[in-house]
């Protein structure tokens, strides 16, 4: 444990550790994952019955640290790095899809909170910094403007990790007068909200991503943030929570958080394709080794690179943007343009390889049970996010190439 690491209910000041502190107890964040991915992995089938991850598992992800990644140093965080809490994410995801998705987006959040007034921030994390918020940002309800706030309602689908959480974020338009003013992420504690248990899927089964429904739920002004506030770089948290991490573009940070999950699994693909296949004996080929047939061998090279290329292109972005950050300089359009096409392209090029990893890997992967075909379903059930739509992120890029304006809000 490091040295100045907080107790769960504990806030820290900003100045009780160092930079250097933070950067050095995220690096054994990454240390603890991979020491996790075993017991992980041999709960993957677990975390699929169950439809919705393990207690056992969000403990230990707690115990590594996992949650404190992005987490503002105010609240025991290491306001880490983007590429190291993905690499986590990534790594996790090599284990068992369904923890990477809630993973990534379970600690995601707790960059979005640190955008919220601070008065949100102490009302989630005062008495409890471990704990943990869930989502829904798809515009299924809406927040009608009152005296001190907004009254919120509606039924948001897809809330991965929703069983987890003691808060949801969900989004959707303010209304005045009638009318549309601002699109917003309303934060809602968990008992001013219903969790209606309807995640039954063919993949991705244990995120527990379920319907949560609000009714005329009052909303105080400071538990709101505009994503035009929050696109413009004057989101309220920023002014006390000043690393750099949190001046990354929502249009990179979210959508990563949607594809690196699925890059893991191909990761996860790969590794349990090439055991299987070292040790398959192929009857219909008079017993030829799988391991001795050249096919097998160009098919994985083909995979490999594929794998590797869309998860050096999704980190790689990451970290411009973010040396643009550290340099002071605001990130270019054409870099975000860029990333978010690479992110698409990752994902494309993840499940492409699953593919071709699952259709050649015999009779014997179709079994329950069995990681290949675990992997290949929910990286099929992360593709439908609509994060992962590749037309949308690549008209977007072709018009910021010939100037047109861009007009894609998940940029």
């Amino acid at each position: 444990m490091p040295a100045h690491e907080p107790s769960a209910h504990q806030s820290v000041a900003p100045d009780a550790q160092t930079s250097a502190d933070r950067a050095d107890a995220a690096a054994q964040v990454l240390e603890k994952i991979n020491a996790l991915l075993p017991e992980i992995e041999q709960r993957a089938q677990q975390t699929e019955d169950l439809r919705q991850i393990p207690d056992e598992t969000v403990s230990s992800l707690d115990d590594a640290g996992f949650f404190k990644l992005l987490q503002p140093s105010q609240w025991g965080g290491y306001e880490a790095d983007p590429v190291t809490f993905y690499e986590a994410v990534r790594r996790i995801g090599s284990a068992c899809g369904s923890t990477g998705w809630v993973s990534g987006i379970i600690g995601v959040h707790n960059w979005h909170l640190a955008l919220f007034d601070q008065q949100a921030q102490e009302d989630v994390w005062g008495s409890d910094p471990s704990v943990r918020i869930s989502s829904s940002y798809a515009p299924m309800g809406a927040g009608q403007v009152v005296d001190g706030g907004y009254v919120v309602n509606g039924s948001w689908a897809w809330s991965s990790g929703s069983g987890i959480a003691d808060w949801v974020f969900v989004g959707g338009p303010v209304i005045k007068d009638g009318k549309p003013v601002d699109f917003v992420s309303f934060l809602i504690p968990r008992e001013d909200y219903n969790i209606k248990d309807v995640w039954n899927v063919v993949g991705l089964r244990g995120t527990g991503s379920n319907t949560i429904e609000v009714k005329d739920v009052f909303v105080p002004r400071h538990r709101m943030l505009s994503y035009r506030t929050m696109g413009m770089g004057q989101a309220p948290g920023l002014e006390r929570n000043t690393a750099p991490v949190y001046k990354m573009p929502w249009g990179t940070i979210h959508p990563s958080t949607i594809s690196t999950p699925i890059v893991g699994m191909a990761y996860g693909a790969y590794a349990a394709h090439v055991e299987h296949q070292g040790k398959r004996v192929r009857a219909a080929y008079a017993g030829e080794k799988a391991k001795d047939d050249p096919f097998a061998k160009v098919r994985i090279a083909g995979a490999a690179s594929d794998i590797d290329a869309a998860w050096r292109q999704l980190s790689g972005n990451l970290a411009d943007e973010y040396n643009y950050i550290l340099r002071g300089e605001e990130v270019p359009m054409e870099l975000r343009l860029a990333a978010r096409r690479d992110q698409v392209r990752a994902t494309g090029r993840a499940i492409a390889s699953i593919d071709t990893l699952f259709e050649n890997s015999g009779a014997h992967a179709l079994e329950n049970g069995t990681p290949i075909q675990r992997f290949w379903r929910d990286a099929h059930a992360g593709r439908v996010h609509a994060a992962n739509d590749p037309e949308r992120a690549y008209v977007a890029f072709g018009n910021g190439e010939f100037g047109i304006p861009v007009g894609d809000t998940m940029v």
